[in-house]
């Protein structure tokens, strides 16, 4: 594998500040080098226009001066001549280059044929003596043909670009330093938060109860919302244990009472040899203890199951038909009881979700029947959006000690736990009004108790 495909998966190894820190030094180099390449081309293309200028006047002076046949003017301070033949035998030149030939004969030759001939003898980097911009033109003497040389000296514009480019490439270092010290600094200063969040996890692993992370309420980046949502996620985890917890303290307290009545009553019944009609009747006991425990586990498990529920499944119902399914089953208990069940209904659909609207409906309706007195009245009416579901009876109310912990799980109203129920109808109806958005009430009106479950539809 090459370089550049091991490279992603070295780089992506690297902690997260190295490779920010990283990440600004390459990106700060790529635009720094941008930056000084154009500031030396612009200070290289001025000077070196500057000196094409200087090499052009001198060698129009060269030229005018041969054609004139007069003495060959001095040029710029260290600028050289040179006259040459097409043979290229040097007919006269500056004493710094008296028997030294400034053209090759490639060039002599390009020049005697009329084409201009521009060089730059030396170089920039690394440092050379003597470093010329030469031009050659070919010049008509009389009958003659004659190749005149022009050259002037680099060291000025040399020397200014070696100086620049010396400014340039510690300018840029420092700025390069300076921003990834700038972006070492930043990208530590915007992850301390993250780290403080790991920390506060680690603390959460080992053990730490109603853990919450500091978030600052100034602010509304990245960071701080990751923080919201793990806050949030820390709300529900605490949550799930509280209600984890509960379910496991419900169920063993609940439990505890049916399983003891079971055990006593199997107690007895082997405790001396019993008649037909004693074991009989010691079978139906047990029967109705096992049908309690499968009635309060599976109050227990909805109750559960909903808590634990993230949304809902709506989906349109007539409320006629969603009120008639949860009161059918108790019409035969009413009618035994020698009660009244009436239900009065609104002609609309509503958008909820009839799995758990039909039990809760039933539980509020089981209730009234098993703790109220004369005519069950059920009114399911939708307005604005909301619907609003009230179950009362005529009886003696709720006492007033116990409205305010009506749903409350196993709150009941008698105090004795071996009367009929599990004390969770109440709840299990609250429950399903909160996971639809609404909100549950009991009260006392005009001597009747009355359950109200108002959500938005």
């Amino acid at each position: 594998m090459t370089l550049a495909g091991r490279l992603p998966a070295w780089f992506g190894r690297l902690p997260v500040v190295t490779r920010l820190v990283l990440a600004v030094a390459v990106t700060m180099s790529l635009v720094l080098t941008g930056a000084a390449g154009l500031v030396y081309w612009r200070v290289q293309t001025a000077l070196d226009r500057q000196l094409d200028d200087d090499l052009a006047a001198y060698q129009h002076g060269l030229d005018r001066a041969l054609r004139a046949g007069s003495a060959l003017p001095p040029g710029p301070s260290g600028s050289l001549h040179q006259v040459l033949d097409t043979h290229g035998r040097i007919l006269g030149s500056s004493e710094a280059v008296e028997h030294r030939a400034l053209l090759t004969p490639a060039e002599l030759g390009a020049a005697a044929h009329g084409h201009a001939v521009r060089r730059d003898v030396g170089s920039l980097l690394p440092i050379t003596p003597d470093t010329l911009r030469l031009q050659a033109k070919r010049v008509r003497v009389g009958e003659a043909t004659r190749v005149v040389v022009a050259a002037v000296r680099r060291g000025h514009r040399d020397e200014a670009l070696r100086e620049l480019l010396a400014q340039l490439a510690l300018a840029s270092g420092l700025t390069l330093i300076a921003a990834s010290y700038v972006g070492y600094r930043t990208a530590r200063a915007a992850l301390r938060p993250v780290e403080r969040y790991r920390n506060a996890a680690a603390t959460l692993a080992d053990g730490a109860q109603n853990l919450r992370l500091d978030v600052p309420a100034d602010r509304d980046d990245e960071i701080t919302r990751l923080g919201h949502t793990l806050n949030r996620m820390l709300d529900r985890l605490e949550a799930s244990a509280e209600r984890e917890h509960q379910f496991i303290a419900d169920a063993s307290h609940e439990l505890r009472t049916p399983l003891s009545l079971l055990r006593a009553e199997v107690d007895v019944a082997l405790h001396r040899p019993r008649s037909a009609e004693e074991l009989t009747e010691t079978l139906r006991s047990v029967d109705a203890e096992v049908q309690r425990l499968i009635a309060l586990s599976n109050a227990l498990l909805d109750l559960e199951e909903l808590g634990s529920t993230d949304h809902l499944t709506r989906a349109p119902v007539w409320l006629a038909d969603l009120v008639d399914t949860a009161v059918a089953p108790h019409l035969r208990t009413a009618e035994k009881a020698g009660r009244d069940l009436a239900a009065d209904t609104d002609d609309t659909t509503v958008d909820v979700d009839a799995r758990w609207l039909v039990p809760a409906i039933g539980n509020l309706v089981d209730n009234a029947l098993r703790h109220g007195r004369g005519t069950v009245r059920l009114t399911a009416t939708v307005h604005e959006g909301r619907l609003r579901l009230r179950v009362t009876d005529q009886g003696p109310g709720f006492p007033a000690e116990f409205l305010p912990r009506a749903f409350d799980r196993f709150a009941r109203a008698e105090a004795s736990r071996t009367s009929d129920g599990s004390g969770l109808g109440l709840a299990f109806a609250q429950a399903v009004a909160a996971a639809h958005g609404g909100t549950a009430h009991a009260e006392n009106c005009g001597g009747e108790a009355a359950v109200t479950l108002d959500l938005p539809c």
